[in-house]
């Protein structure tokens, strides 16, 4: 659907490539503090109710400081985020991220960790000495043990066990994507990309990995 006349069109980013591009130009402006946020307003709501064409799925944390459609300067439409604690999934959580690139043709999946992330965090100390959290947050330390497991085969230092974690977690969430039923066809066939991503909270910065 074309923009309403006077409505500046959203730079294209039909493959997975132009995609990624648009993500890292987005970050410079959040990092430089030149954000513009764009299409946002009345006219977008309008131009977007009939259908939408998101050019990524961004698969983040839910920590309040890490809003991904900020720290991309990204508008509405443009991306499908999902998010839980340290970005862990499921079945449901991967019928949500499989969405995207299966039914809207979305070129582009980012794992997006983070610094200092608080969910890692604390199944990182209860995995270390051996607690129990409550309720459902024990499932979050449980979906953890498997990238804090690979953290401690790297034998690194114990004040750093906590990020070796948090980048184990994204490398299995993007393994695991990639090897997904419905998304492995599209990255073999180029029209979908999937990458992880560490986001520093001091600088505002997000390093790409493959």
């Amino acid at each position: 659907m074309a923009p309403p006349a006077g409505v500046a069109a959203p730079p294209e980013a039909g493959t997975p490539e132009l995609a990624l591009a648009r993500l890292k130009a987005g970050n410079d402006k959040w990092v430089a503090d030149r954000a513009t946020r764009p299409d946002v307003g009345a006219v977008r709501r309008v131009q977007l109710a009939g259908g939408q064409e998101p050019f990524a799925v961004v698969f983040s944390c839910i920590d309040s400081r890490v809003p991904p459609e900020l720290v991309f300067d990204q508008g509405l439409g443009d991306l499908m985020v999902v998010r839980t604690a340290a970005h862990t999934h499921d079945a449901l959580v991967a019928g949500s991220l499989e969405y995207g690139p299966a039914e809207l043709a979305t070129p582009l999946v980012v794992v997006l960790g983070h610094q200092n992330c608080g969910a890692v965090t604390a199944a990182v100390e209860c995995l270390r000495e051996g607690r129990r959290l409550p309720g459902h947050l024990a499932d979050i330390v449980h979906d953890l043990r498997r990238p804090y497991d690979e953290a401690r085969r790297q034998g690194v230092a114990p004040g750093q066990l906590v990020e070796a974690t948090i980048r184990a977690q994204t490398r299995q969430t993007v393994a695991a994507l990639r090897g997904d039923r419905l998304l492995s066809p599209l990255v073999a066939a180029g029209r979908l990309r999937v990458v992880g991503a560490y986001y520093r909270l001091d600088t505002g910065e997000v390093t790409f990995s493959d």
